[in-house]
């Protein structure tokens, strides 16, 4: 086979599951099935990874690039659109709807993320984001039992077209000076258009606002709440997880250290929303009583602790953000996969009423989740504190005073709510008997066997990370 197409396969392997998928529920029904199809493509595109490592760098034409960074974060995003598959299963089983439609979207989205992660030119950048934007309106409001859903799913389609309308006028503009689409020579042909430069100042601006909002980063964070409490347990983990890192794997590429040093205002701008989202979606956080709305606070403060290493052009960038998504990825499916064996079939379980007491009725589970929480906080003996240390350090490395000193004081100020839902944890509902705590059904097997390993994982690198930290130091964004 051609070298030419090598990049595209694996999201040819998630396209032909998707199609094999769609066949099938035309021809008969089966939950089971339509599962085991779209996990089979997903580990199909993960061989497809497997080959592109032993062959990278490729250049795929002029659209996609399969580099190490690329190969890496695509196996990240399809381990996590594995892991959200395997929650979904037992999450839609037995529920009054239809669930087969469910894996399409989500193999659809996964080709989007793909896209994005390899994308080298502002075509592929838009077709893999939209692919993403698209399937994720169905999956928010899927199945569609309870008015949130809809509710987060119109605000999300509302939010996203614009954002995306503000994206593409950006990148008309950008183009219109540079005459190239292509990332690595757009900003060599920027350096040497000494015309228009207010027309490519305001194209980065939009730019970077239409990225801001996919990031849900203040001051584009307006979404992020309301979409996490409505969409279901899986799909918020999707969100949190593959959706965002697959578009800050974008922003890597484009953004690389020596171009983003070399545009001063977009760099004080990155740096505004890192300190903004860092403090305020800590103090918004503080007072949560739905655990899904803590949740989606915290990620606007951790994708703030991100941006810090991302500003910085030193040797720490790459495997400071990187690890630290790794660390974010294991930490927040392990939390949702809690909450989809907690979760009813009327309800996610995201009260905090809902966890009160959990370590008197499942004190296995309440550990896991007890750990995952204590890694978001950054505490020493999780993946979380590895990686809050390479981003104070790549923060420290670029003299990023003022974000390192945010990033200081909101993970101060997040230990508070952290700590809150913990305290519930281990509070015994004032109406249950202290000798016999009220029974907690089991729960979805898929999703205790995906709770275990992510903790596993989590404590694994918490403790001993050199092996992740290896691979990691091998990759960088780039092209051939």
């Amino acid at each position: 086979m051609s070298d030419y197409l090598l990049p595209v396969l694996p999201i040819a392997a998630l396209v032909c599951g998707l199609t094999i998928a769609m066949i099938t529920i035309a021809v008969r029904r089966s939950h089971r099935a339509t599962c085991c199809i779209a996990l089979g493509a997903i580990a199909a595109a993960g061989g497809c990874l497997a080959r592109l490592a032993l062959s990278a760098p490729v250049q795929g034409g002029l659209l996609f690039v399969a580099d190490g960074f690329a190969v890496f974060y695509a196996a990240l995003v399809l381990g996590a659109g594995a892991a959200v598959a395997i929650l979904a299963y037992g999450y839609l089983e037995g529920r009054s709807v239809r669930p087969e439609e469910f894996y399409l979207l989500l193999l659809g989205a996964l080709a989007g993320a793909l896209a994005l992660v390899g994308a080298c030119h502002f075509a592929s950048f838009f077709l893999g984001l939209e692919t993403l934007s698209v399937s994720l309106y169905g999956l928010i409001a899927y199945p569609r039992s309870d008015v949130r859903q809809t509710e987060g799913a119109i605000k999300y389609l509302v939010l996203s077209g614009a954002s995306s309308a503000l994206l593409l006028y950006g990148m008309a503009l950008v183009y219109g000076v540079t005459g190239t689409m292509a990332f690595p020579a757009l900003f060599q042909a920027l350096g040497h258009a000494a015309g228009g430069q207010a027309a490519a100042g305001a194209g980065m601006a939009l730019i970077v606002i239409g990225v801001g909002f996919k990031l849900g980063v203040v001051p584009f964070h307006m979404w992020t709440p309301d979409v996490y409490e409505g969409a279901p347990a899986p799909v918020t983990a999707f969100i949190a997880t593959a959706s965002k890192g697959a578009v800050f794997a974008l922003v890597m590429r484009y953004f690389s250290g020596s171009a983003l040093s070399g545009l001063p205002h977009i760099f004080a701008a990155f740096g505004v929303v890192a300190v903004a989202s860092m403090l305020i979606g800590n103090l918004l956080a503080l007072f949560q009583k739905n655990v899904k709305r803590l949740l989606a606070y915290s990620s606007i403060a951790h994708f703030g602790y991100l941006l810090v290493a991302f500003m910085s052009p030193g040797p720490y960038r790459t495997a400071a953000v990187t690890f630290y998504l790794v660390a974010y990825f294991v930490t927040v499916l392990g939390a949702f996969s809690v909450m989809t064996v907690l979760s009813g079939k009327e309800r996610d379980a995201d009260r905090m009423e809902d966890y009160q007491g959990l370590f008197y009725r499942r004190p296995y589970l309440a550990g896991a989740f007890v750990l995952q929480l204590l890694s978001l906080a950054g505490m020493p003996l999780t993946a979380g504190f590895i990686g809050k240390v390479y981003v104070v350090a790549a923060g420290v490395d670029a003299a990023l005073r003022l974000p390192v000193a945010a990033l200081i004081a909101g993970s101060g100020i997040s230990l508070f709510y952290y700590l809150r839902v913990i305290a519930a944890l281990f509070r015994r509902p004032a109406d249950a008997p202290a000798a016999q705590p009220p029974a907690v059904p089991p729960g979805p097997l898929g999703a205790r066997i995906m709770t275990a390993a992510l903790f596993v994982l989590l404590v694994w690198w918490g403790i001993y990370p050199g092996p992740i930290l290896a691979v990691i130091a091998l990759i960088k964004p780039g092209s051939p």
